[in-house]
Order: structure tokens, then C-alpha cells, then sequence
């Protein structure tokens, strides 16, 4: 799915609140309101449709501590200056080293959906991502093209099960930027964010709670984790869901 022109020509004021924050400190964390005149400027669109599309996701059969608590998609995505290009369907593999729950497999997770993968929400935080690594990353070590992983996560929690955002604790993903995306908080307590530097201390913390507030990450300076999940209600559905897309070299 070609996209051309990509947009590297957004308002550096509004990319000043995302960037320094990362050159500082390693992470920054942006509420909707400043979230959403950012993504507008790359072209957001169609939000809707995005986000009922968390409503069709499978289950993910891979949990090495047998939860079913997870549901997901997967696609990945080739990001250069002149394109964004959706890749053959393949599998999502961390090594142990990033993943000592559950890396060391090849992990096949049910696809993004054809126009979920098109759809302009998506398209707009592809583009947001890919602006904020040639920004960060110097000229010498920018790739033509970016590896982009998009991961659709539903996390559910009923009154006998807390959900795990991150059941591998706390963690590095083994890429160069991370990028988390609240989409729906439904009848959910906690889902706290923790930051912590390379020696594990804690240097932030935030939670993720409405539509469009969003974390950004640099995976070469900081671990992150999220607090389990209960449920408000136990009588009614409760679950979280967020986009999370990561990218690295190709």
C-alpha cells in the first residue's frame, strides 16, 4: 500500500513538545488535547472506524503464563521518505532477551485488517512516528527505511482475572522508538505507566486514560511496564486497548 509524499513538513512547534522530552529525558508522555492538533497536521482522519476496529481482534494463543486476557493483530510496515508500504504478512519474533515471558518464537497473530491498515488514524501516527526518528536519529544513522510493527492490543480483566498490559513486566522491546496509543478505556481501575532508566530506577510515571493520549519511548534508554488492569463493574465487559507501533532499522 504505497503512500506518497510523506508529511515531513508538520509544524516544529507542535513536534517540540514530543522532541524534547525525548532528548531529554528519554520518553514523554502527551495527553489528547495536544495529541490531537499533532496527528490532525498528518492527516488524521476516520477515528471512528480505527477505533471500533479493536472489536475484531483474535485471540493471542501465545502466553507462556496461559492467560487469556490478550487479544491482538499484527502487521509490519516499511516507512521511507517517499512511502509507506505494508509488508507481507509474517510472524512477530522477540528474542529472550526483550522477552523472557514469552520471546524465542516466531509468534503468528492474526493481520491488521486490509483497511484498517489504510485507514487515516493509522496512517497519520505512521507518519508522526516516522518524523520523530529522522528528527532523533542522526544523519549518519538514519536508514533508508524504518521497520514499523503495529500491534492492536485489547487487554481484558474480569472479577476473577486481572489483565496484563505487560506481562512480561518491565521491559525493552529490542527497537529504536516505541510509541503507545491509548484507543479505549472501558470499565477499567489502574493501567498505571512506569518509566525507569537503564540502571531499573524510576524516573516518570503517567496512565494512559482517554482517546488519543500517548506515550513515546526511546527503547535504547528506557525500560516501561503497565500496572494490571481490575475491573470497575465485575459485572460488565472491562478491557483496555491501545495501539502500540515500534520501529528500528531495517
Amino acid at each position: 500500500m504505497p503512500e506518497s509524499g510523506l508529511n515531513l513538513s508538520s509544524n516544529p512547534v507542535l513536534l517540540e513538545c514530543i522532541e524534547k522530552p525525548l532528548a531529554q529525558k528519554g520518553f514523554a508522555f502527551l495527553q489528547a488535547a495536544k495529541m490531537r492538533p499533532i496527528l490532525q497536521d498528518f492527516g488524521l482522519a476516520d477515528w471512528n472506524a480505527f477505533a471500533a476496529s479493536w472489536n475484531h481482534l483474535g485471540c493471542d494463543k501465545y502466553m507462556a503464563d496461559g492467560g487469556r486476557y490478550r487479544r491482538r493483530r499484527y502487521a509490519t510496515f516499511s516507512l521511507s521518505d517517499q512511502e509507506i508500504l505494508r509488508k507481507p504478512h509474517q510472524p512477530h519474533y522477540q528474542s529472550r532477551d526483550y522477552n523472557t515471558l514469552n520471546g524465542g518464537i516466531e509468534r503468528w497473530f492474526q493481520p491488521v485488517l486490509p483497511e484498517i491498515g489504510e485507514n487515516p488514524a493509522l496512517l497519520a501516527i505512521l507518519k508522526l512516528m516516522h518524523r520523530l526518528a529522522v528528527d532523533m536519529t542522526p544523519a549518519k544513522q538514519r536508514p533508508l527505511a524504518w521497520h514499523a510493527e503495529i500491534h492492536q492490543f485489547r487487554i481484558e480483566a474480569s472479577q476473577n482475572s486481572a489483565g496484563q498490559p505487560t506481562p512480561e513486566g518491565l521491559h525493552r522491546d529490542g527497537v529504536d522508538w516505541v510509541c503507545v496509543v491509548m484507543v479505549c478505556r472501558e470499565n477499567i481501575a489502574c493501567g498505571e505507566t512506569s518509566i525507569h532508566d537503564l540502571n531499573k530506577q524510576r524516573v516518570g510515571s503517567f496512565t494512559l486514560t482517554n482517546p488519543l493520549d500517548t506515550a513515546f519511548v526511546n527503547d535504547s534508554r528506557v525500560y516501561h511496564g503497565v500496572t494490571p488492569v481490575q475491573p470497575v463493574d465485575p459485572t460488565l465487559p472491562a478491557y483496555r486497548d491501545v495501539l502500540v507501533v515500534t520501529l528500528r532499522h531495517e
